[in-house]
């Protein structure tokens, strides 16, 4: 009965020395373990990070060297025998590739294990083979896909590897299964996204709702245990969210790791249960028996898909129906709405406290970790957004590391000093007031238009110099400044370019303003805060509402529709006016511009952004 140990870690994104340190540090934890661990699975790209890009040739190491690491680790921590199972970046063959190495480290006693008395070496060598190309995922312009699944014998049993996406795949596990794995091993680093709700109730990322239930299938289906590590931590803003697993040959779970957090899990892993399973459901014997004939029918089924295309191509045209068939009108797709106590179809309802945790995760991370920074500087208008980013950052920082900063102009509303000081006293942070009032019409009397400016112009500039302040403070307090603008605002361009939106980490950014309030509601800010109409305060009387010509309850759901795709005309049968839908999606389709990094021209082969690629914190 072997003993399992997944390391569930953040790594240094791209620092390959820093991270075997801790890997390391994972197997002197492991030594103190009684019993030992018999095999510690680490996650996918575990000794780089997962989002380096261009990086991917600095990281890069072969498997021997990786295993020459290693062993040097493992004798320095003391630690018993041991396989381990590690994601890394790997150059073969002249090649890159997203791999894990298995090995096993130290001499084994004749006692260790099943098999006792294996030497140390290079077991394996999994290269992933199905290489996310989509969404937030680039990994095929980086690297090369693997060729093959290959289970392999252990000094304890039998196992396989599949990396991430691969395990995605029915057909992966199918193979690890037929070719004898006992345990199939599954290192992951994928992305949170979404919320959702497990069917025991547990709420969790959508994401990790859908992988245990692909693991869990995988390892009913074909009687096996599942060991599934996931990386932790932020990069880029992208969110590793931990919560690792291991499955049964029954397809329960049996043990989880917690979410957004580093650990090390042990479970002592019976064979016996393979046996029972198999033997309660015998789906792998069964296709075992069939396979020979079902590799033929899929020949034969080829054959016939060819043949269908060659009459396809030789249909003839009716111009009574242009080419086509007359199709029934499709009905409206069904909005799917995770998550507890939502309402179907309002698809903006979150789950309040994952989201808390997730982006005091993401703060912890982003400003500490990934940039060094001790403090956060927040600016205090007294609004919604900013009340909940620095009582969000207070949670991530404590209170004695978050500035809170007040910058009013003459013509500001005494209403938001009073609510941004009603933040400041609530939390216990440190408050700087700094009155742009003189530099703004010291400005403006400068260029001949003080008193008679245009008052876009005028809040332009208010709002710019605000951003000078917090810059300028986050030098002398050695405080990072952290963005307070929302999914709503971003999304319709209602931001002042090179102010509002530049600080270099926001934890609002994803969500939409309604989705603000809801969080800031459930984290504490005050109710008065809460209920006033939101405004940007850079003319008097105005309010973003207004400004629009229509409520955040409307805009947030027709941009929800547009940015997934659908068209004006399908939003509108949801319950809007079409003169509501082309106003949200004027603004939508006429304010990319301001969501981008300044256009370049590109003259050499290594452009910036093009060819010499690397993530923001790497």
């Amino acid at each position: 009965m072997p003993r399992l140990a997944i390391a569930q870690l953040r790594p240094t994104k791209g620092d390959y020395g820093a991270n075997l340190q801790k890997i390391g540090g994972v197997l002197a934890q492991i030594a103190k373990l009684d019993p030992p661990a018999d095999l510690v699975v680490f996650p996918e790209t575990a000794t780089s990070g997962y989002f380096v890009e261009g990086g991917v040739r600095d990281v890069a190491v072969t498997a021997g060297t990786l295993f020459r690491d290693l062993t040097v680790q493992h004798a320095a921590a003391g630690a018993p025998p041991v396989d381990v199972a590690i994601g890394f970046y790997e150059v073969f063959q002249n090649h890159f590739y997203n791999s894990c190495l298995y090995a096993s480290l130290g001499n084994a006693s004749p006692g260790h294990a099943s098999s006792g008395g294996a030497a140390p070496g290079i077991r394996q060598v999994h290269r992933k083979v199905f290489l996310p190309t989509y969404g937030v995922f680039d990994e095929e312009r980086f690297v090369d896909r693997g060729r093959e699944i290959r289970a392999f014998d252990t000094r304890w049993g039998r196992a396989a590897i599949l990396i991430c996406e691969d395990a995605w795949h029915s057909l992966s596990g199918t193979i690890a299964a037929l070719q004898g794995a006992q345990l199939v091993i599954v290192p992951s680093a994928s992305p949170a996204r979404g919320t959702g709700m497990d069917e025991e109730g547990i709420r969790l990322p959508a994401s990790v709702v859908r992988w245990e239930r692909i693991l869990r299938g995988m390892a009913d289906e074909h009687g096996v245990w599942v060991a599934f590590a996931s990386l932790v931590g932020f990069e880029g803003g992208k969110g590793f969210p931990g919560g690792s697993v291991v499955v049964s040959p029954a397809g329960d779970i049996v043990l989880r790791g917690p979410l957004f957090e580093e650990a090390v899990l042990t479970y002592d892993v019976d064979f016996e249960e393979i046996t029972r399973a198999r033997a309660e459901a015998p789906l792998l014997a069964d296709l075992e028996v069939n396979l020979p004939h079902l590799i033929k029918s899929l020949g034969s089924g080829e054959r016939r898909a060819g043949s269908r295309a060659r009459k396809r191509a030789t249909v003839k045209f009716d111009p009574a129906t242009n080419g086509t068939a007359p199709r029934s009108p499709l009905p409206a797709p069904k909005i799917h709405v995770v998550g507890r106590g939502v309402e179907e179809g309002d698809p903006l309802q979150i789950d309040a406290d994952l989201a808390r945790r997730w982006l005091v995760s993401f703060l912890k991370d982003e400003v500490v970790r990934r940039r060094g920074f001790p403090k956060g500087i927040v600016g205090l208008s007294g609004g919604v957004d900013s009340s909940l980013t620095a009582f969000l950052a207070v949670e991530a920082l404590g209170k004695e590391n978050v500035i809170g900063v007040r910058m009013p102009y003459r013509t500001s509303s005494p209403e938001s000093l009073d609510h941004a000081l009603l933040v400041i006293q609530t939390l216990g942070i440190q408050a700087v007031t700094i009155d742009i009032t003189a530099a703004v019409d010291g400005y403006l009397a400068q260029v001949g238009q003080n008193g008679d400016v245009d008052p876009t112009r005028r809040g332009n500039v208010m709002a710019r110099e605000r951003m000078i302040v917090l810059f300028d403070l986050s030098a002398k307090y050695k405080a990072l400044p952290i963005g307070t603008s929302n999914k709503s605002e971003r999304l319709l361009g209602y931001f002042t370019w090179h102010a509002d939106d530049t600080p270099p980490v926001n934890p609002l950014g994803d969500l939409f303003k309604t989705q603000v309030r809801a969080l800031a509601r459930h984290v504490g800010v005050p109710e008065v805060i809460l209920r006033k109409p939101p405004t940007p305060d850079l003319v008097p009387g105005q309010t973003t509402e207004g400004d629009f010509g229509i409520s955040y309850d409307k805009v947030d759901r027709i941009l929800y529709y547009l940015i997934r795709g659908m068209k004006p005309a399908e939003v509108v049968v949801r319950g809007f006016t079409p003169e509501e839908v082309a106003k949200v999606a004027g603004r939508l389709e006429s304010t990319h511009w301001k969501r981008r990094l300044p256009t370049v021209a590109m003259m050499s082969q290594t452009a910036i952004g093009e060819f010499y690629l690397r993530p923001v914190d790497y």
